[in-house]
Parts: structure tokens; C-alpha cells; sequence
């Protein structure tokens, strides 16, 4: 793999996309349609957040072992919004930078997912999982 190639060469660009105010339903719907783990969060055409499975997990966890988890967790699924779980705090890319770039990023912070921004606009995601896939399999494509 060239690691001076552009990410736009691996980056994700058909994306499941949620605005801060959907429910958190419409994020089990595509968590649970989809083989994604992270969804870009877009006022607009401007990217505001990112929901990660792993956030949206954590938020659904039961308070206590005897807890009515599932009523809980469908009022939470009904009632609060995108807005109130996503991480606002969002490092981004450009489809130039390069898959090292990318790469750094992983590897200096807590990130699986880094939104692709051109001019403002999300057009695509790379994810930790497309760089191993091409790693792994440097002739297929990722269905």
C-alpha cells in the first residue's frame, strides 16, 4: 500500500448520515441495517459530529443488572436526540491529505473514524476497517 496516496483512494463516499435533531431510533435503524460503525452527523451540508456504535452503546447501558433496561432504553431510543450523544469534538480531512496522514491520526488519538471535508462539505469517511481491508486485500474492493 502507498501510504503518499490520497485518501480519497480508500475513503467511504456513500454515506448514512444523521442531523442533530433525529432520534436516536434513526441511529439503531442504520446501526442495525448497515455494517457500520460510525455516522457522520450533518446540519445542512456542514458536519457538526460524529455518533460512534461504541457511544451510542454506552449511552444505551443499563443504569443497574435489575434495571427495566429495555423500557428505559426505548424511551432513550424515542425521546432524546442525535444532538444530546454525538461527539462534537471532530478531526477531519481533506480527500488530498494522504492514507499516512490518515494514519497519524489514528494513531495519536482515540479515533476509528475521520470525516472527509472538501470545501465545507462531507464527502466521504475513511475508518481504521478500510485501511486493514485494503491491507488485507489490496485487490478487492469493499462491498
Amino acid at each position: 500500500m502507498d501510504l503518499q496516496q490520497p485518501i480519497s483512494s480508500l475513503m467511504t463516499t456513500e454515506l448514512k448520515v444523521l442531523e442533530p435533531s433525529d432520534k436516536l431510533l434513526a441511529a439503531k435503524e442504520l446501526f442495525d441495517t448497515y455494517s457500520i460503525h460510525h455516522i457522520p452527523v450533518i446540519q445542512g451540508t456542514t458536519l457538526v459530529g460524529i455518533l460512534s456504535k461504541v457511544d451510542y452503546l454506552y449511552y444505551l447501558k443499563p443504569i443497574s443488572p435489575e434495571s427495566k433496561e429495555q423500557y428505559i432504553n426505548d424511551i432513550k431510543l424515542k425521546n432524546y436526540s442525535i444532538g444530546e450523544v454525538m461527539s462534537k469534538r471532530i478531526i477531519s480531512a481533506a480527500p488530498t491529505d494522504t492514507l499516512k496522514t490518515a494514519l497519524e491520526i489514528f494513531s495519536e488519538n482515540l479515533f476509528h473514524a475521520i470525516p472527509v471535508v472538501d470545501n465545507g462539505r462531507l464527502v466521504g469517511i475513511i475508518t481504521t476497517h478500510d485501511i486493514i481491508f485494503r491491507l488485507l486485500h489490496p485487490a478487492r474492493t469493499m462491498s
